[in-house]
């Protein structure tokens, strides 16, 4: 998720685990532990594009690392704290702070290594936006309470409601898959491969995505607290099957190479963007929930196969689409 709330949940766990009187210096230290897996972001290079999105979120979000990176941020701390605490509880602090920061990103959509190195396999459960500001908003409130008033029962109360606000997500994901499913009988479709995750800040609308034969169908899905569920029907788009789409490009270039990690990251879910037969997009993606318009993709020219692509991003911010993703979070009806 975004940096503040990793911060926020690693200050409330270090608060949970902490001594009253601890509390405050807890909440330092769990804060920024909390941050320091994310410090894989600044693994980049001018001369590869696509470093940065392969190692981000990485080997510092596997559950394997959680003892070397609780280390680091324990190390960093030592100097300024080595009078105020033990080096024990130093580390278990950092301990707690760092502890479930792969695991909360794991939840999101966006994929996370957390079994590296025994897996490359990137993990993402779709049961939360990578920005959520209830969730948000309830770690922070309960970092704030136990703050001021020294009390570790009022972070461990932040926790526990974050844990049901999650628990909401899982509830919502398994009711959106459900309806796509349906929705695919309807249609006389046989999925082959499927994916429902949240849009942006909410736990309402939902984005699928199913491959149908070589063709992925896109649809959004409101999934209303107190109301039937809507489907928005989407747009559809041919699946990236390099044999095919690109069968003379050599197999062990290094265009070829980072094809394969785009695809890779995208979980398998990319398209050759219409009339654009240049840019590969990751269709997870999209400024609205029922286009297949890419939030980022690649550029490739196969007349240069050992040239990398290159990295886009297509951020959509004109107003006529955020009122059309209000409309449809709404439950609106959208032309």
């Amino acid at each position: 998720m975004d940096l503040f709330t990793q911060g926020l949940l690693g200050a409330t766990l270090a608060q949970s685990g902490c001594k009253q009187h601890e509390t405050r210096l807890a909440t330092l230290i769990g804060f920024s532990a909390g941050l320091i897996a994310d410090a894989d972001i600044l693994i980049q290079s001018s001369n590869d594009p696509l470093l940065n999105i392969e190692f981000h979120r990485h080997f510092t979000h596997s559950i394997f690392f959680i003892p070397l990176g609780a280390l680091i941020a324990a190390l960093i701390f030592w100097p300024f704290l080595h009078k105020r605490l033990p080096f024990a509880r130093l580390y278990l602090l950092a301990l707690l702070g760092y502890c479930l920061s792969g695991i909360l990103d794991a939840f999101t959509s966006y994929g996370t290594h957390l079994f590296w190195p025994l897996s490359e396999s990137r993990v993402a459960l779709n049961m939360i936006s990578v920005i959520d500001p209830v969730f948000t908003l309830i770690l922070l409130i309960a970092v704030v309470w136990a703050f001021k008033k020294q009390a570790v029962t009022a972070a461990r109360i932040g926790l526990l409601l974050a844990g049901i606000y999650l628990s909401f997500g899982w509830i919502q994901l398994q009711r959106a898959e459900a309806v796509t499913k349906s929705l695919a009988v309807e249609r006389g479709h046989v999925i082959e491969q499927l994916l429902v995750k949240p849009t942006l800040a909410n736990l309402i609308l939902w984005r699928s995505i199913y491959q149908i034969d070589d063709k992925l169908q896109v649809d959004a899905i409101r999934i209303g607290l107190f109301s039937e569920p809507r489907v928005y029907p989407g747009e559809s788009i041919k699946k990236f099957i390099p044999e095919q789409d690109l069968n003379t490009l050599p197999a062990t270039s290094v265009l070829a190479d980072d094809i394969a990690r785009f695809t890779h990251f995208s979980a398998g879910l990319v398209a050759i963007q219409p009339e654009q037969p240049n840019i590969l997009i990751d269709v997870r993606y999209s400024n609205l929930p029922m286009t297949v318009a890419p939030l980022w993709g690649i550029e490739m020219n196969p007349a240069q196969p050992e040239q990398h692509a290159r990295y886009h991003v297509y951020r959509d911010t004109s107003q006529e689409t955020r009122d059309t993703f209000l409309a449809l979070l709404l439950g609106r009806n959208v032309d």
